[in-house]
């Protein structure tokens, strides 16, 4: 018998491989707010793009909610889907805005986490997740 065809099997090696994504998606975009957010509590002055037009200690408070809480959500997989939106904002403002005169190769690496991020949107973060927990907690006290 078949053992990875069955339709079990194929939805525990799923939920594996989401939560293997999630957790090394968000710890290698750790690496890039972790520095944002030291240069935030460093409190000297602050050079950062201002994508927004805010000023650039909004616009870095903003990176480093996405880069560095909303990572640490995507590993949780907690509130997994809203903190894929912020991800995906600051990676296509990255990857357009901030380096969109650059070539490719500046660009790259934003389009990547995008990319990764765009698939964990439309999949959602599998079972092995807090998300999961809650919705079948509150399947179960539904009953």
């Amino acid at each position: 018998m078949n053992y990875l065809n069955t339709t079990n099997s194929n939805t525990v090696f799923k939920d594996i491989i989401l939560l293997v994504v999630r957790v090394f998606i968000g710890f290698a975009m750790l690496s890039h707010g972790f520095p944002k957010l030291q240069m935030l509590l460093e409190g000297g002055k602050i050079e950062f793009f201002d994508f927004l037009g805010l000023g650039p200690t909004v616009s870095l408070t903003l990176t480093v909610f996405a880069e560095f809480v909303c990572s640490i959500l995507i590993i949780l997989g907690l509130f997994t889907r809203v903190a894929l939106g912020f991800l995906i904002f600051t990676m296509i403002i990255a990857a357009f805005v901030v380096h969109g005169a650059d070539p490719f190769e500046k660009r790259e690496m934003s389009l990547i986490y995008l990319s990764v991020y765009l698939l964990l949107i439309a999949s959602g973060p599998g079972k092995i997740s807090v998300d999961y927990m809650i919705e079948k907690r509150k399947r179960a006290s539904d009953w």
